[in-house]
């Protein structure tokens, strides 16, 4: 009897196509089967699956929304069903005859799980063929290969965390979805989608909107004066004054004070360097990425988490980047950081940088202050995409994972500032002790003291400085400002011509929105997103968000929790 084929099953078919590369030295060839492919080379196949091909859902007796009360479903059982009937076809065939079967699913919990789903539908159709596991953190040649050589066994533990989540996301969502969606009576393609995650994120969101709404601005105002040497370029100055308490106070919190104060500007024609405060500040360079600083950094750029992170698994099962889900911000011993730069001064686009950075006698990159052992930080792997093999933004993206690897081996940068403070007479003071200075105050009948509108020598005008001495990891790295504000160096008792004025009206501002980077953050800090792989694309940020934005797009994809088609809607279209 001739001997099977080792079948290989990977999480998605690009990293199907990009492992059976690696493994058969560019030999493999591709078939379909059930319409999906499948790679083979000599006595191997590879198929990929489509992240989870069987997905949890209650008995047909507990669909109808109407005659099952959502308190039934917390004790409900729960059964499992396949989602992707072609690849689970393939795949059982594959597995009937199979000789090895090794699971090479994502390196994390959700991967696990998906391992696990695929071992139990080669398990129906084949009791005694050997599984096993591989498990890397980039697709790379080297790893894959090293890999493959040591293969180990399924985590059955860590795939049942990860099946316990998906029965609490279950569970709980299609409760209650289905009590919030029948005591609105808002059904049909309205329904309330409701979540473990995306509840309370929404409450986040409608909170800060309710604040937004509350919110009564207040109405403040800011002088400013341009100042300059002789025969030198203005630069402005604020004025501030000392309130109760004997600090700073730039915002003018009355109207007629600030009236006054404005007079007083108006009747100085130069004024006196008061006092000159020069220091260095040392900018260390960023540590590497985790998920959330790369979403936070890539929605910068304009992507939203979930854009952000479907390009950051594409770079990663092309085998140009680490795995894109982890919370490691500390580079693992086993990384050559001299020799990854090494391989990217071949690159047209980092090689003048990577070089520039091999220059230094030692390089010691970055360190936050997470370290876990199961995947490196975000990283470029070292295999360089050719010109035409990334789309612009995939080419964006990858740019910016490089040059935070950069960065991270760069040196810090140093910055010189410098604080002047004038004081502007003639009339200044004599006027502006006119106004009544506790008016000026945001709070006045708390004042504890009595706040200085302006000293005996004038008004008071301060100008920050800062000046870039060495650029440091700016010179690789773009994304964090380097931009100077040049203020001339002038000692005490110099004196400075007043050439212009201006008083500005503002109000002060309610919170901002949150975007999808900051939400994130929120998220973490509450320890709700604590897993990497509960990161966007996998939890209910994007719904949360997009319920602010968009419409009928319910985050909850149980059919057990969607309402029938032909259930009464009752109200207009939630946003």
């Amino acid at each position: 009897m001739s001997r099977g084929p080792e079948v290989i099953v990977t999480e998605k078919d690009n990293a199907a196509r990009r492992i059976a590369d690696i493994l058969s030295g560019g030999a493999a060839t591709a078939e379909r089967r059930n319409d999906v492919n499948v790679y083979k080379w000599g006595g191997t196949r590879c198929i990929g699956l489509s992240g989870h091909v069987v997905g949890v859902d209650f008995p047909p007796e507990y669909s109808d929304w109407r005659d099952v009360e959502p308190v039934e479903l917390i004790d409900a059982p729960v059964r499992k069903t396949p989602t992707q009937e072609g690849i689970v076809s393939a795949l059982r065939r594959l597995a009937r005859n199979a000789s090895r079967v090794t699971i090479a699913t994502d390196y994390d919990r959700e991967g696990e799980l998906i391992g696990k789903e695929a071992y139990e539908l080669v398990r129906e159709v084949n009791e005694d063929v050997p599984v096993d596991r591989v498990r890397f953190s980039s697709i790379t040649e080297t790893e894959v290969t090293n890999a493959f050589a040591d293969p180990d066994d399924l985590d059955f533990d860590l795939a049942a965390a990860g099946e316990a989540r998906q029965v609490i996301d279950l569970t709980w969502g299609a409760a209650l979805t289905r009590f919030l969606s029948l005591s609105a009576r808002q059904l049909g393609n309205d329904f309330i989608s409701v979540g473990r995650v995306q509840g309370p994120t929404l409450k986040l969101i409608v909170d800060r909107e309710r604040e937004i709404r509350a919110f009564e601005p207040e109405a403040y105002w800011e002088l400013f004066g341009e100042l300059s040497k002789a025969d030198g370029d203005p630069f402005e100055a604020q004025y501030f004054f000392t309130d109760d308490a004997g600090n700073e106070a730039e915002r003018v919190w009355d109207e007629s004070v600030a009236e006054t104060l404005t007079e007083a500007l108006a009747a100085t024609e130069a004024a006196v360097v008061d006092d000159v405060r020069r220091r260095t500040r040392t900018d260390e360079p960023p540590t590497p990425f985790n998920t959330t600083a790369y979403i936070r950094a890539a929605g910068s750029l304009g992507y939203s988490a979930q854009r952000a992170m479907s390009i950051a698994e594409e770079l990663y099962t092309a085998g140009y980047v680490t795995y894109p889900r982890t919370d490691n911000t500390v580079y693992p011993d086993d990384l050559e950081p001299r020799a990854l730069l090494e391989s990217l001064t071949t690159s047209g686009r980092f090689g003048d940088d990577a070089a520039s950075l091999l220059e230094r006698d030692a390089i010691e990159p970055t360190e936050g202050d997470e370290e876990t052992t199961d995947h490196p930080p975000i990283h470029p792997t070292g295999d360089l995409p050719g010109a035409s093999d990334l789309s612009a933004d995939e080419w964006e993206v990858y740019e910016l994972i490089v040059r935070r690897f950069l960065a991270t081996c760069a040196p810090p940068a140093t910055w010189e500032r410098l604080r002047v403070v004038a004081l502007a007479n003639g009339d200044a003071t004599q006027i502006a002790r006119e106004a009544d200075p506790f008016a000026a105050l945001r709070d006045p009948a708390d004042a504890a003291e009595t706040p200085e509108l302006a000293a005996d020598g004038g008004l008071r005008l301060k100008a920050n400085g800062k000046r870039l001495l060495e650029a440091g990891y700016h010179e690789v790295y773009p994304y964090r400002s380097s931009d100077e504000r040049i203020v001339p160096d002038v000692e005490p008792g110099a004196v400075l011509t007043m050439s212009g004025r201006h008083t500005d009206a503002k109000e002060t501002q309610p919170p901002r929105r949150y975007g999808q980077s900051r939400l994130i953050e929120e998220m973490e800090a509450r320890g709700w997103t604590k897993r990497p792989d509960t990161a966007p694309s996998r939890s209910c940020t994007t719904a949360a968000t997009s319920r602010t934005t968009r419409r009928g797009r319910p985050g909850w994809r149980s059919r057990s929790s969607r309402p029938p088609r032909d259930s009464p809607t009752t109200s207009s279209p939630r946003r």
